[in-house]
């Protein structure tokens, strides 16, 4: 027997509203059967999807858990920027000179979520390090 990740599933004060804002991040879409006002909403997102709840309690400490991003047609300086044009929110920059790092973002319910490097990033540093 196998046991699958189905979901990783996220509380939320607006389901929908957050889904749709990680839908935008993950370029992907929210399940055609969730509506505004739903208790729950599904961002279906290739692997494993995302599935908000609404709850009555707001986050009030850092998350546990959080995602890592790695952008895959774009560089982690892009994808930064283009996720802060969506609402997402800096809360550290863990940027390196030799362009190494990390950046930390909140999504507006204020979940942290980090954005890495993209594979050709790193392939490139890893080509400097060994060159």
């Amino acid at each position: 027997m196998t046991t699958l990740l189905r979901h990783v599933t996220i509380d939320s004060s607006d389901a929908y509203g957050l889904a749709t804002f990680w839908a935008g991040v993950l370029e992907c879409s929210v399940s055609d059967e969730d509506q505004p006002g739903d208790p729950e909403a599904l961002v279906e997102a290739p692997g494993v999807g995302i599935l908000f709840v609404t709850v009555p309690e707001k986050k009030t400490l850092k998350n546990r858990v959080h995602l890592d991003l790695q952008p895959q047609d774009r560089t982690r300086d892009e994808e930064v920027e283009r996720l802060l044009e969506l609402g997402a929110a800096l809360v550290a920059d863990w940027r390196n000179p030799d362009g190494t790092g990390w950046v930390t973002l909140a999504d507006p319910e204020g979940n942290e979520f980090c954005v890495e490097r993209s594979a050709g990033e790193r392939n490139a540093t890893a080509d400097v390090q060994t060159g």
